[in-house]
Order: structure tokens, then C-alpha cells, then sequence
């Protein structure tokens, strides 16, 4: 995990005291918060502000107590929680002194300096509730993230997480086993996920566990699920990968998987490197088929992650045939290419009726790192094809020669593509012939993805000026 400014924490303050010094607007509102957070609110200042007075007679939840006076040490005994509003530094930093002495977590408003916890802004759903931090650099950006997280999620999410907490008990009483009750829960997110604003009712529950009995023994075995991983940027994951990133028990994720991606995955997931660089040491695909059936087999919801389309010289094929004779459960996520991403960024029409009528996606070495024997050349040298290939890199001279010699026109643009989608996407575009030299002399990091074609002339104005910089 990347470091984090601060940890968020949601605490339990129902029937705990809190104590509040100061009766201003800002100490107004941390005081409702805990009040509807369940806490007892002490309020130490001689003057009160008229909206501390009005929640004092109706607060949300938790009574609030207003005491007319300047606050005192004393007043922090058995306090669960103390906040301070004052002016100056002096004050800011005296009463901070005497929480921190008492063992009182405490928060100065306004004042991080003098502060052991931040609020943050929030987004109430209540038991569903999200907290958003800045660590105090930019509370009106952490404000327009949570309008945003507003508009997102339905006012009846509410609903569906009050009711998590009352059937949690029955479920336990239903006699089903941990998988089995994972499995219920699964159902239930989903249910909430498709109808947000019909609340919950008993007869959901008792369809859910129907569900999961009616699955019997195959409910305790895993599953594999092959995912795109998309060509970098982690905005162009499709729903169903980060639903299965985020329900994933083991991820065996390869070197081309960026780390920006691997965020959306469940914190509590085991991840697994069994990367497959290229020309480097990496795990066989028979060890990786192996490890992914075991673990499923031991009941795991393992998810293959793979850099663009699993579908798409991903070995896909191998690694469904092995989930299938181990009778394994075996799913796929399609992702979006690296051939579509890099396009969609450089404004390449990889069709055009004008210039190219097809589409093909090639790859550039064989088993053994060398130039494919069982290539169309004809298809390469079509002059209306538009040609994507693959881990080029050590064998684009050969495959330009080749191509040329059968007939493709040696002036015929080029782009080769460094980490497409990626901040650091890089590309140098040629005509085919001088391609291999210019990408020898630029040398871009893996992964590099090449296309050919005429339609790659769209994007020539727009890149040749930063033929080795970031497009």
C-alpha cells in the first residue's frame, strides 16, 4: 500500500462522552456531528452562538450540554473525544497540551497543527457512511468530491446497509457455511447494486438463501476469472474487472498490469507477481496453470490479471483448457487492447472506409523469440489493412523487410507506441522502412506496441513533433 497522509478512522461513539470548548458556529457543527454520531456533548464557553443553542434543545441523537463557563482540564476526564474552537495559537495549543495529557484524542478546528484526527468531509448514508480527506491541504476539493460522491450513490443505499446489519444475525442462524455465506452476501451486493431505490424486504433474504442452498457442494469450490487489465490507465477498466478485482480472494497479476490498476484491487486480496517478461525470467505458463488450479481447488476466487484483452495473445485458451479438466469454474472479463487505447489517445481511426477496410492484430515473435514462419504476408502487404502488432521490438526489422519484399510499400506510416495510455506514453512515428532504426535509436520501455497502415497518417501532424515524448 502507498503511504497514506492520514488513517482513516470510523469511531464508535454512541453512549461516550465527548467534550467541545468553545460556542462558535464551526464548534456548532462539530458538535452535531457527534451528536448524530451517538456521543454525549459536553460544551464548555461562556458565549454560545444561537445555533449551538437551538441544537442543544433539539439535537439529532445524542444530548448536547451546555455549560456556561471557560473549560478546564478537569472537564476532559472520561472524555472519548475532545474538539477545540479558539482564535489564537496560544489557546489552540494550551488546550491540545492538556487532551493530549489526559489521553484524549483531540481535533482544534482550523488548526492542524494541533491536531491528532481530521473530520474530513462526508458522505451520509448512514450505516453507510464515507469519509474524505485532503489532510487539511484543499477542504474545498475534498467538498467537490464528496458533492460528487452525492450524486453517485442513491439516498436508498441507506436502506440496503441498515438491513445488512439486522440480517447478519438470522444469517448466522440459517445453518450455512462461511463460503455459503459469503456467497448470500455476494447476492445481496448485487441486488442492492441493480435496485438502490426499492427497499429491502424478507422475502429478499429468503431468496438469497434459497440461492445459496440451491448451489449445494459447488458453492465451497473456487473459480478462475480472466481479466483485462486494459492497456494502463485505470480509467478504462470495464465495471465487471473491478467488481472482480474487489471480490477477488488470490490476483496472479503479469509485469504489463500498472500499479494504478492493482488500487482497485481488495486490500485484503493476496497478490501474486507471475509476471511474463519478455526475453527475462518469468514463471512457465504450466507453473502459472498449475498454481491458479490449486488455489481454486482450495476454494479461492482467483482472478488471472492480464495487461489489455485476455482474449488476445493473453494464452487465454491454455488457461481456460486447464480450469476445464480440473472442473474448475472459469470465467472471462474482456479489457480494452492497447491497440484501442492507444489509438483513442492519438486520434487514430483504426477503420476508415477512404483508407482501410480491415483490421488485423499480429504478433511479432514466436514461441522462441523469433519472426514468425506462419505469417500472411499478403494480408501484411495489403495496402488497405490496418495492422497492429505485438511485442515487435526484436523482430521489427526482420518483419519490415519481409513485408516490404512481398509487396508492402516501404513509405507506409508508422507508429510504434511505448506504455500506451500510460502518463508516460511515448511513440515515434516513421514510414515502415525507417521505423526499426528510429525505434532502435529512441529506445522506449516495454511494453511497445507497433501499427501500420494508412489510417496511422491521422495521427502524424499531432505526434511528429513529439516523436520521442510523452503524446
Amino acid at each position: 500500500m502507498s503511504a497514506l497522509a492520514r488513517l482513516p478512522v470510523f469511531l464508535a461513539l454512541e453512549g461516550k462522552r465527548a467534550m467541545v470548548a468553545g460556542g462558535s458556529g464551526s464548534a456548532a457543527w462539530k458538535a452535531e456531528l457527534l451528536s448524530a454520531a451517538g456521543a454525549r456533548v459536553d460544551v464548555y464557553a461562556i458565549e454560545i452562538c444561537d445555533e449551538l443553542q437551538q441544537l442543544a434543545a433539539d439535537p439529532p441523537r445524542g444530548a448536547i450540554v451546555i455549560h456556561r463557563c471557560t473549560w478546564s482540564a478537569e472537564n476532559l476526564n472520561d472524555a472519548a473525544i475532545a474538539i477545540g474552537a479558539f482564535e489564537d495559537d496560544e489557546g489552540a495549543a494550551a488546550f491540545a497540551a492538556a487532551a493530549r495529557a489526559a489521553g484524549v484524542p483531540v481535533n482544534v478546528i482550523d488548526k492542524p497543527a494541533f491536531c491528532d484526527f481530521s473530520f474530513g468531509a462526508i458522505v451520509n448514508r448512514s450505516p453507510l457512511v464515507i469519509g474524505i480527506s485532503t489532510d487539511g491541504a484543499a477542504p474545498v476539493f475534498a467538498q467537490a468530491i464528496r458533492a460528487k460522491l452525492e450524486a453517485l450513490l442513491p439516498k436508498g443505499f441507506a436502506d440496503w446497509a441498515a438491513i445488512a446489519a439486522r440480517w447478519r444475525g438470522a444469517l448466522k442462524l440459517a445453518g450455512l457455511s462461511f463460503a455459503a455465506r459469503r456467497k448470500f452476501w455476494q447476492l445481496f451486493t448485487a441486488h442492492a447494486v441493480a435496485n438502490p431505490d426499492r427497499a429491502p424486504v424478507q422475502a429478499d433474504f429468503d431468496s438469497f438463501v434459497a440461492e445459496v442452498k440451491g448451489l449445494g457442494a459447488a458453492v465451497e469450490s473456487g473459480s478462475v476469472t480472466l481479466v483485462g487489465a486494459g492497456p494502463g490507465d485505470p480509467e478504462l477498466l470495464t465495471l465487471r474487472a473491478v467488481r472482480a478485482l474487489q471480490s477477488a480472494d488470490v490476483i496472479l497479476f503479469d509485469d504489463l498490469v500498472s500499479r494504478e490498476v492493482m488500487d482497485f484491487a481488495r486490500r485484503e486480496a493476496r497478490k501474486m507477481l507471475v509476471g511474463k517478461t519478455g526475453f527475462g525470467p518469468s514463471c512457465t505458463q504450466e507453473d502459472i496453470n498449475s498454481l491458479m488450479v490449486s488455489l481454486a481447488k482450495q476454494g479461492k476466487r482467483v482472478v488471472r490479471l492480464k495487461g489489455g484483452d485476455p482474449l488476445i495473445f493473453g494464452r487465454a485458451a491454455e488457461e481456460i483448457t486447464a480450469c476445464e479438466v480440473a472442473n474448475i469454474t472459469v470465467d472471462v472479463v474482456p479489457g480494452i487492447t492497447s491497440v484501442q487505447g492507444a489509438a483513442a489517445r492519438l486520434g487514430i481511426a483504426l477503420t476508415d472506409r477512404r483508407k482501410a477496410r480491415r483490421l488485423q492484430y499480429v504478433t511479432g515473435h514466436a514461441k522462441r523469440g523469433g519472426l514468425p514462419a506462419d505469417l500472411d504476408w499478403k494480408s501484411l502487404a495489403d495496402p488497405s489493412t490496418t495492422t497492429a502488432v505485438f511485442m515487435p521490438t526484436r523482430t521489427l526489422a526482420a518483419l519490415a523487410e519481409k513485408a516490404i519484399a512481398e509487396g508492402l510499400d516501404p513509405e507506409t506510416p508508422a507508429i510504434a507506441i511505448s506504455r500506451a495510455t500510460r502518463p508516460d506514453q511515448a511513440v515515434v512515428t516513421s514510414s515502415i522502412a525507417e521505423l526499426p532504426e528510429q525505434l532502435a535509436q529512441a529506445g522506449l520501455p516495454g511494453p511497445v506496441l507497433v501499427m501500420i497502415g494508412n489510417t496511422v497518417s491521422s495521427a502524424s501532424g499531432a505526434v511528429s513533433r513529439r516523436s520521442t515524448g510523452t503524446a
